[in-house]
């Protein structure tokens, strides 16, 4: 097998996307970075994160881990979605959509963008624009058992 492909090279999809976002390739952004994408989208902590690189033996402190999942929101590898004040999440999926967030567990699902119209919004301030509208949708309660 070459050496640009396959098993020798586990880390080329994110060195190719970090490298893309212009971002050194270190080896803990290697390391997070495939931990974050390399099973297709899903919404982070930085707690969570942490405990997974932890779980794979990969040694960074937690402050790392902020830095880095700022780092990555700031070239748009990611997407932040604020649920409270000292709560975000990071979100893989950086494509127009909006979120469920289930205030029992604490997880959040994606809603996609087209199923939410925004009818109104108000004028915004002189030399301002709008750069996104985010919607996140609390819910409360139990869901249903699927049978």
């Amino acid at each position: 097998m070459s050496r640009t492909t396959g098993p020798e090279r586990p880390f080329r999809d994110a060195l190719q996307r970090l490298k893309a976002a212009g971002l050194r390739p270190t080896r803990q952004r290697l390391a997070l970075t495939r931990i974050l994408f390399e099973n297709g989208h899903r919404h982070v902590t930085a707690e969570t994160l942490h405990a997974e690189a932890k779980t794979a033996g990969v040694d960074v402190s937690l402050a790392t881990i902020y830095n880095t999942l700022h780092q990555f929101t700031g070239v748009g590898l990611l997407r932040e979605v604020v649920i409270d004040t000292g709560k975000a999440y990071f979100d893989t999926n950086t494509d127009d959509h909006h979120h469920f967030f289930f205030e029992d567990s604490g997880r959040l699902a994606d809603i996609p963008g087209a199923e939410i119209a925004i009818a109104n919004l108000p004028s915004t301030p002189m030399g301002m624009e709008v750069a996104r509208v985010d919607v996140v949708i609390r819910l409360r309660g139990t869901p249903p058992q699927d049978a």
